[in-house]
């Protein structure tokens, strides 16, 4: 039994150290060392042996054993270097090569366009407000000079959560909130964006959740010219230079007297064409000389101060500067559309 132990191990040694790969290793392993290994089938034998020859035997197989498998983990952790530097070889990277590029997102144009907007405003002085979207009654409407029976009220379809709260059609309440806290002891500069809601049928023009951007300017001796000059400088920053701007008669309860703008269209530069309806004009926003009765409601001495006010959709402003024909394009997330104005910002088509 001892010639044949020793067989055994210099048979394994021998393989061990003819083995190629992880595999072969493997099943060296299993027949020497496994339970049906040869080691194993010599040790079943012992039995026969007498008490004297089990214990040196014993040992002479555990030796045997602890051989056999050093010479294995030796080679394995040559053939697993082996296999690594192999595969180093084939996988090396080329840092000489142009890197892949990343898909990055960018900003919604109703994002981008707020934020142009944003930023003329701020360098003309003004401040960014803004508040809450589920909004009261009074600041939504009876503090804007529209008392519960007034007519003007149904041209605003509203989202009433009770008969006092409501989703805000328009961001004007930010403006009587602003001035009630300056508590009508200082002038006001500001604008307002924001999301409104309206109960309206959703069409290419028309949407029952939309933005708006309103300013509101307030002190003493402000006249209807300033009104007129802040939105010639917006509109030929968002539009361009070559844009006229015209203001007409019209009727909002908050402002007295109040205007429509309309500006020149670009198509066809005053001519009259399908796009102005052969106006030569298109209406872009609306505002107005403040009401001496929103002022004297939010504390202000309408005798000492004065103040214009206006309002208007990005969602127009961008329809217009880009030639966007519908007004759901923004909101269905359609990547399609969203990706061709990630770098619209101060340029339009």
């Amino acid at each position: 039994m001892k010639e044949q132990l020793e067989t055994i191990r210099q048979e394994a040694i021998a393989e061990v150290k003819e083995a190629q790969s992880l595999k072969n290793l493997q099943d060296i392993k299993v027949t020497y060392l496994g339970k049906k290994g040869s080691l194993t089938s010599v040790l079943r034998g012992m039995g026969k042996l007498s008490k004297e020859e089990r214990p040196i035997v014993g040992e002479i197989a555990n030796n045997v054993r602890e051989a056999i498998t050093k010479e294995i983990d030796e080679k394995t952790e040559i053939l697993e270097n082996k296999a690594m530097e192999e595969k180093l070889e084939k996988e090396s990277i080329d840092v000489t090569l142009p890197g892949r590029p990343v898909q990055v997102g960018g900003p919604h144009l109703l994002t981008s366009i707020i934020e142009e907007i944003e930023d003329l405003f701020i360098g003309m002085g003004y401040e960014v407000r803004e508040g809450p979207e589920v909004e009261t009654d009074y600041y939504n409407f009876e503090a804007l000079n529209l008392p519960k029976d007034h007519p003007a009220r149904d041209m605003q379809d509203t989202f009433y959560i009770t008969n006092e709260l409501l989703l805000r059609t328009h961001t004007s309440p930010v403006q009587a909130r602003t001035m009630q806290q300056y508590g009508g002891m200082q002038p006001v500069k500001m604008i307002c964006p924001g999301k409104v809601y309206r109960r309206d049928t959703d069409d290419a023009t028309h949407s029952h959740q939309f933005t708006q951007i309103e300013g509101l300017y307030v002190d003493e001796n402000v006249r209807m010219s300033d009104l007129k000059g802040t939105l010639n400088r917006f509109a030929k920053s968002i539009f361009g230079e070559d844009r006229e701007i015209r203001l007409r008669p019209s009727f909002f309860p908050f402002t007295e007297p109040s205007v429509e703008m309309d500006i020149s269209c670009k198509v066809c530069k005053g001519e009259g064409c399908s796009v102005c309806k052969h106006s030569g004009w298109i209406e872009i926003l609306g505002g107005g000389m403040v009401h001496p009765n929103v002022l004297e409601m939010a504390g202000y001495d309408s005798g000492k101060y004065t103040g214009f006010a206006f309002g208007m959709g990005p969602e127009r402003i961008a329809m217009l500067k880009y030639g966007i024909d519908d007004i759901r394009n923004f909101y269905i997330n359609d990547k399609r559309f969203l990706t061709q104005y990630h770098h619209a910002k101060g340029g339009a088509l």
